[in-house]
């Protein structure tokens, strides 16, 4: 029993480790539920949560301008703020959604999206009390319960988070991005095979996106699986990313001597 304690809190740490370096770039986060849309900015017609590095770059520019000339527009305030948070400037995403909110107090959209830019910035109990202020307990909102649990699986809260993902799952039960919230949610706790199930499950539903592939190659890798989380990787990355991201995360492993650890047979 102790041996099995011992690897899973060995995956956790890792697990969290990973979350906290962004190893995968496709991750965003981490147990990230963002969904947004181009609003009237034009980026082109790839998905904004498929694009790489270079191309959100150049769509977050698009959207600096147009911030600039309406910062009162919400769909432009809530996708600006998204693309600085998914490019790691989270500091600026808040002051953008601090403005946003201002003008858009009551907004539903507005208020779940400036929790999520409170708890990337670190203020994981702002982010919790802004999000329950925009839920509606007689008609809850699917996107904002999936938020809270990501916000107290940050918190280290995994069993209350899990409860929010599951009555997420009960409005939409074939959600992908809270189906991969909750395979993060036993990640994060160190549970790999019960992570990789649900994962496995996500990707697998219509509608899952780079992120949610990218949540599950992280799982297989971390259990040193690392061709087969590199082919994972693959379907959306290219072949140099995907093979840096391996690189990487082995390293990690065995830096940490973490691989031996997880590797061990049960006791």
């Amino acid at each position: 029993m102790g041996s099995t304690q011992n690897k899973r809190r060995t995956a956790s740490n890792l697990s969290r480790s990973v979350c906290a370096l962004a190893i995968v770039a496709a991750l965003a986060g981490c147990a990230n539920v963002s969904n947004i849309k181009t609003g009237s900015v034009p980026v082109g017609n790839k998905p904004i949560a498929q694009m790489n590095s270079s191309e959100l770059s150049r769509a977050e520019g698009k959207y600096a301008s147009a911030y600039k000339s309406n910062p009162k527009d919400k769909a432009i305030g809530l996708n600006y703020a998204t693309l600085l948070r998914m490019t790691g400037r989270n500091d600026q995403a808040l002051a953008v959604m601090q403005q946003v909110v201002i003008n858009h107090p009551t907004d539903r959209d507005v208020l779940a999206s400036y929790g999520k830019a409170q708890a990337s910035a670190g203020q994981l109990e702002k982010a919790l009390s802004t999000i329950q202020r925009a839920q509606t307990p007689d008609q809850p909102d699917w996107k904002l319960l999936s938020a809270e649990g990501a916000v107290l699986d940050q918190l280290g809260r995994s069993k209350e988070a899990r409860q929010f993902y599951r009555k997420a799952l009960d409005i939409v039960p074939d959600e992908p991005s809270v189906v991969s919230n909750l395979g993060m949610s036993y990640l994060l706790s160190g549970d790999l095979p019960t992570s990789e199930t649900y994962l496995k499950r996500a990707v697998a539903l219509p509608g899952a996106d780079s992120r949610v592939r990218q949540n599950l190659a992280l799982v297989v890798g971390l259990q040193g699986r690392f061709g087969e989380a590199e082919q994972i990787a693959s379907a959306e990355l290219s072949r140099q990313q995907a093979q840096a991201n391996v690189a990487y995360l082995r390293s990690m492993l065995q830096q940490q001597n973490a691989w031996s650890k997880l590797s061990d047979k049960k006791s």
